[in-house]
C-alpha cells in the first residue's frame, strides 16, 4: 500500500459537520488530493473504512470516487440495517447490492 493511502488511513474516520476544526477538514482533503488515481483493491479496502458519518462537507464524495477508480472489485458493504443513516445507504446503493434480486435488498 503507497504511503500516501497509510497516511489517510491512520488519520481514521472522516470529521463530521460538527466539527469546528477546519484545518482538519482541509488537510484530510490535501490527503486525498495527494493519492493518485487509480487506487488498487486493497487500497480501495482501506480507504472504505474511513468514511464518517457524514459527507464531511464534500471531502467524502471525493474519497468515494477515489475508491472508485479501484481496477479490482469494490469494497463490501453490508447491507442498511433500519437504523443505518444516510451515508451508509449511498454506499449499498453505489457499491454494496450489485447482484442482488428487489427482494435481496429489502432490508
Amino acid at each position: 500500500m503507497r504511503p500516501e493511502v497509510q497516511a489517510f488511513v491512520a488519520d481514521g474516520p472522516l470529521p463530521d459537520w460538527d466539527t469546528d476544526d477546519e484545518e482538519l477538514v482541509d488537510r484530510r482533503f490535501r490527503q486525498i488530493e495527494a493519492i493518485s488515481a487509480p487506487v488498487t483493491p486493497d487500497e480501495a479496502h482501506a480507504l472504505a473504512g474511513c468514511f464518517g458519518p457524514d459527507d464531511c462537507y464534500g471531502v467524502a464524495w471525493s474519497l468515494l470516487h477515489l475508491i472508485e477508480t479501484s481496477s479490482g472489485p469494490l469494497p463490501a458493504v453490508t447491507r442498511p440495517g433500519p437504523d443505518a443513516d444516510d451515508w451508509h445507504r449511498t454506499l449499498w446503493n453505489r457499491w454494496g447490492n450489485h447482484g442482488l434480486t428487489d427482494e435481496d435488498s429489502t432490508p
